[in-house]
């Protein structure tokens, strides 16, 4: 969607990685190297397919109370995640891998994520709605999730799942312009 909305038909081709595996394997990783481990995983998971192409794979995760957190996959743990962070701030980390011509350019971009003061009622309807289950932080920001949302300090693209950004620097380096990729 915000590829779409910037003036780019992406390829979109989901990798398929043990997320669990890897990240235990990342024990003594700092929240932004963990979740950029992700993002270079995934892509480099398809990247053989499109040797001439752009090859972009992003993961965020939520990070509260000193830890990372995943997607919940299942209602009730989406409804305690919230009553968890309702009424607090957390950041959302979001992992990025951009690689080119042989070239990958790995970074995190980070963003302040200010949950409302959420009723249960609002929390169960929104988990039972089944949009955040499988949505790092157990929250969109562009859909039903964004009634709870109070503010954000920030990339809000990246809130969304890619900074636009950080895509634009790492075109930059690779010596493409962003208006090249446009439709």
């Amino acid at each position: 969607m915000i590829l779409r909305n910037a003036g780019v038909e992406p390829v979109v081709k989901p990798a398929h990685i043990d997320e669990d595996v890897l990240l235990a394997s990342l024990i003594d990783a700092s929240p932004a190297d963990s979740v950029c481990a992700l993002a270079h995983a995934k892509a480099e998971a398809v990247a053989p397919a499109y040797p001439d192409d752009i090859v972009v794979g992003c993961d965020s995760m939520l990070f509260l109370d000193g830890q990372l957190q995943g997607k919940p996959h299942t209602v009730e743990e989406t409804i305690r995640r919230w009553q968890a962070q309702r009424g607090r701030t957390a950041e959302l980390i979001t992992g990025h891998a951009i690689g080119y011509s042989g070239t990958w350019i790995t970074d995190a971009v980070s963003t302040k994520i200010r949950f409302g003061d959420v009723s249960d009622a609002d929390i169960e309807a929104y988990a039972r709605s089944g949009e955040p289950l499988e949505c790092a932080g157990a929250f969109t920001l562009e859909a039903l999730g964004g009634w709870f949302i109070d503010s954000i300090q920030g990339d809000q693209t990246s809130v969304i799942g890619l900074s636009l950004p950080l895509l634009r620097k790492a075109l930059y380096s690779f010596g493409v312009n962003a208006s090249e990729l446009w439709g």
